[in-house]
C-alpha cells in the first residue's frame, strides 16, 4: 500500500519486512513561489541524489520506502531542525541551504526566517512524522527496525571535502547509531568487492536522521549510505543521466547488503543475539 500527504510532498511505501529505506534527498519538487526565488545556479538543483529511487527498487522484498519529493533545496529533511551544524569545524550546508556544495549562492532572494519556519512544518515535519510512524509499524512486527538512509553525491567537491570520494561511505555515527554487528556485516561484504571502494564513518559519518533516531538499546537501528554519483551517472553532470551498466554492479553490491541486513535482524528477532 502506497501513503500520500498534501501534494505527494512524501511518498511512503509500506512493506512487512525489518529494513525502512529512507530517501530524503532524491526528490526534485520545488513549488512555483520558492522556484522563482532561485537564481540560475539554485534552479539546477545540482546538489540532489539523482535517481536513488530507481537504484533502490526491487533489491530487497517487502522493503518500506519513505521518500522525500521534495527537492532538498526547499528544505533539508536530513538536518537537524535547529539548524546545528553537523560537522562543526567543517563546511556543511544548512536546514534550508544558501550555497552549492560548490560553495555557490543558489537564491536571488533567500528565504525568510517566517518562510523557512512555514518549510519546517510543511515539508521537514511531514517527512519525519510519516518516517517515525513507519519506524513505529515496522517495530511492531519485528520487535526491531532498521532505518538504511539512501544518500549520493558528486565524488569531488572540494568545498566540502579533500581529494576524491571512496564509492560507497558507510556512516553509523562512529558505532552509535547501530548494533556493531550491522556495520560488520555490511563492512564485510565490502571487504570482499574489488570493483568498488569503500569506507566507515569516513567524511560522512550519518546525517541528523540517522543521529536522531538511532537508538540500538531500544531496537531502532539507522545507517547511512552515501554513495559517490560516479559509480551510477553516466557524469556528474547536468543531465546526471543514469548508467544501466554501472547502475547493475552497484546494484549488485547494495542487494548484498541489505540482504544481510535483513538476515541479521530476522535472525536476532527469532531468538538469536543481534
Amino acid at each position: 500500500s502506497t501513503g500520500y500527504i498534501g501534494m505527494n510532498l512524501v511518498e511512503v511505501t509500506q512493506g512487512d519486512s525489518p529494513i525502512i529505506l529512507g530517501q530524503p534527498h532524491s526528490g526534485t519538487y520545488v513549488p512555483d513561489e520558492i522556484f522563482s526565488e532561485l537564481n540560475d545556479i539554485g534552479r539546477q538543483l545540482l546538489d540532489t541524489d539523482w535517481h536513488i529511487p530507481k537504484l533502490y527498487e526491487g533489491l530487497v522484498d517487502n522493503v518500506t520506502v519513505v521518500k522525500a519529493n521534495f527537492n532538498r533545496y526547499v528544505i533539508d529533511p536530513n538536518r537537524d531542525p535547529q539548524d546545528s551544524n553537523l560537522y562543526p569545524g567543517q563546511n556543511s550546508t544548512a536546514l534550508v541551504p544558501l550555497f552549492t556544495f560548490d560553495g555557490e549562492p543558489i537564491w536571488t532572494n533567500e528565504p525568510t526566517e517566517a518562510a523557512i519556519r512555514q518549510r519546517l512544518e510543511a515539508y521537514h515535519q511531514k517527512y519525519h512524522q510519516l518516517l517515525n510512524d513507519e519506524i513505529t509499524r515496522v517495530k511492531s512486527i519485528h520487535g526491531v527496525a532498521v532505518v538504511y538512509d539512501c544518500h549520493s553525491i558528486r565524488s569531488k567537491i572540494p568545498y566540502l571535502f579533500d581529494d576524491r570520494l571512496p564509492d560507497l561511505n558507510v556512516g553509523d555515527d562512529n558505532g552509535k547509531s547501530c548494533d556493531s554487528n550491522i556495520t560488520n556485516g555490511v563492512q564485510n561484504i565490502l571487504r570482499n568487492v574489488s570493483s568498488h571502494t569503500h569506507v566507515i564513518n569516513g567524511r560522512f559519518r550519518g546525517g541528523w536522521t540517522t543521529r536522531y533516531y538511532g537508538r540500538p538499546q531500544d531496537g531502532v537501528h539507522t545507517i547511512q549510505m552515501e554513495l559517490a554519483q560516479r559509480t551510477y551517472l553516466e557524469t556528474e553532470l547536468p543531465p546526471f543521466n543514469y548508467d544501466t551498466d554501472k547502475a547493475s554492479s552497484l546494484r549488485s553490491v547494495l542487494s548484498d547488503i541489505l540482504q544481510d541486513i535483513n538476515k541479521t535482524i530476522l535472525k536476532s528477532s527469532s531468538g538469536g543475539s543481534l
